[in-house]
């Protein structure tokens, strides 16, 4: 059990009208399970799993599924007036065996001595506090569900396979053994099929997961016997009780049968298996649950991550650098769209989710339904107040130097009277963020280019009319000024897009240069924007540096 509750939502008329019809992702989802239960109703919650593999740290495509999968419990909520209770089901299949030791998990060595056996038999290498690797994990990702405010029940494979609950669907099991067996063997390679079972027996002399054909099976006695692989002994075992699990396939069916689960989510590259698992469930005598595929994440070399490589970017890096909403977001945002999942992608994130939270209050029912912070926050976001993007933080920490919030809170403060660390909470967040993100990630691929001489010449008449400009001249005002510059020299003027006067546009060549000048950097958002925030002198004294080449040495 979680330690969060559900969250009470805005079950007014005109928000449970809009649900309807809604067309983000979460309500055309939530009626898939509204049309199900209106085809068969049932007693009791209805109920929504994800699904989780202890074997490896939690990484980001666990944290998504739960994220996404809540937003659709959210929606149902909605759409049934919250009427139905509904509950969300986080299952760990931590009686995997052991396949491979993770390259990120110290204790190498120790580690491999427990191949093959249940991943709840494997110890802790990380320390003792913890009685297993899988329950170590599974703390892991039960803290950050925790921190996320998810409502969820957290379920052991192992706690349920021993306890007995899945008994009477395991007997169930071994009465359709064969209509199962008809179902997964065409999918296999002819020596796979040999050996193939959907029960994996412990092994009582070892203890390891085994990968054994059934010799024969007793569905009076409920057992099933094999030969043991080293000792050639003829083995019979009670398929209850623990001392069997089911191939992977068939486990996700006998959850889905045994729980009643009514929905669940998985990525692109398992479409066959939810195929192949909605057959086993049906044999079984139970519905499939509904869902849908989202895409994969990647990392920065296009690879799917993966938990036992370490790739790509975990839960807690990007918190090191962003707020857990702009995770949430990137969540929401296009999940059957495959997705770049590396550092370069949250300054984007965290700007999306402010200019989202920034239109929310002006919104009508409709339109806040397809706001993404309308399902990050269960429908009620906070009220915040961003005079300053976190792509232009950056850029400030970068001309300022800045190493603690006190340095960028003086420009802040100067460019927004009135703003404070105290009164712009969420603001003073993103300022620690900044300063962690550019030092860690911008400071070290920084490279200043030296001013050739058409740019000498272009910052020569930027200096100019900045010097002409008063102190609080407003960053549109600076903008335009800007472009009269780029306008008048030959290599940065646009033709093809003319301005409202019909004088030459400016091409981005113009600011790339002006960026790589001053601040190392081939981007960045609005330069006069950026200048109002860190001060006409201060911007004319960095532009004196570089026409000294005190930046670019």
């Amino acid at each position: 059990m979680s330690m969060n509750s559900l969250p009470q939502l805005d079950l007014s008329p005109e928000f449970i009208e809009a649900a309807q019809v809604s067309k983000a992702w979460p309500f055309e989802e939530a009626r898939k399970l509204v049309k199900r239960l209106e085809k068969k109703p049932k007693t009791g919650p209805v109920l929504f799993e994800t699904g989780y593999g202890p074997s490896g740290l939690p990484h980001m495509g666990t944290f998504g599924e739960v994220a996404r999968t809540t937003m659709v419990r959210t929606a149902f909520r909605v759409l049934t007036e919250d009427k139905i209770p509904t509950k969300l089901i986080c299952f760990s299949d931590d009686m995997d065996g052991f396949r491979k030791v993770p390259t990120n998990v110290p204790n190498q060595e120790m580690m491999a001595s427990f191949l093959g056996k249940p991943l709840t038999s494997v110890p802790d290498p990380f320390s003792n506090e913890y009685p297993s690797f899988a329950a170590a994990n599974n703390a892991k990702l039960m803290a950050f569900l925790d921190k996320f405010g998810f409502e969820y029940d957290f379920v052991s494979s192992t706690d349920y396979y021993k306890s007995g609950v899945f008994d009477k669907a395991l007997l169930r099991m071994l009465e359709v053994y064969d209509k199962i067996m008809a179902i997964i063997l065409p999918t296999l390679g002819e020596e796979r099929q040999a050996t193939y079972s959907p029960f994996l027996p412990l092994c009582p002399r070892t203890g390891i997961v085994l990968q054994v054909p059934m010799v024969d099976r007793n569905v009076e006695k409920g057992t099933v016997t094999y030969i043991d692989p080293e000792t050639e002994e003829r083995i019979e075992v009670l398929v209850t009780g623990g001392n069997v699990k089911c191939q992977w396939k068939a486990d996700w069916a006998l959850r889905w049968y045994a729980l009643g689960i009514d929905y669940e989510m998985a990525g692109k590259d398992l479409i066959d298996s939810v195929n192949l698992s909605g057959k086993i469930c049906k044999a079984l005598g139970g519905p499939a649950p509904e869902g849908f595929n989202y895409e994969l994440f990647l990392d920065d070399k296009g690879q799917k991550i993966s938990k036992s490589k370490g790739n790509g970017l975990t839960m807690e890096e990007w918190l090191q650098y962003a707020n857990q909403e702009s995770l949430s977001l990137f969540n929401f945002q296009k999940p059957k769209t495959a997705k770049k999942l590396y550092f370069d992608v949250i300054p984007k994130a965290v700007d999306e989710y402010c200019t989202f939270l920034s239109k929310f209050d002006n919104m009508d029912a409709a339109q806040k339904l397809m706001n993404p912070v309308w399902h990050i926050h269960y429908g009620t976001p906070p009220k915040e107040e961003m005079p300053i993007s976190f792509a232009m933080l950056l850029n400030l920490v970068s001309a300022s130097n800045a190493e603690n919030k006190d340095v960028l809170w003086a420009f802040i403060s100067r460019y927004a009277p009135g703003s404070s660390a105290a009164t712009h909470k969420m603001l003073d967040e993103l300022v620690g963020y900044a300063i962690r993100y550019y030092d860690d990630f911008v400071k070290p691929t920084k490279q200043f280019k030296a001013a050739d001489e058409v740019e000498t010449e272009m910052l020569t008449k930027l200096d100019e009319v900045l010097a002409g400009l008063p102190a609080e001249t407003d960053g549109g005002d600076i903008q335009n000024a800007i472009y009269d510059i780029g306008r008048n020299i030959e290599r940065y003027q646009n033709t093809a897009k003319p301005g409202p006067d019909g004088r030459p546009g400016v091409a981005q060549t113009f600011f790339s240069a002006i960026y790589q000048v001053l601040l190392g950097q081939e981007k960045g958002p609005r330069f006069g924007s950026f200048i109002a925030l860190y001060g006409i002198p201060e911007t004319r004294s960095l532009i004196a540096k570089a026409l000294a080449g005190e930046l670019a040495a």
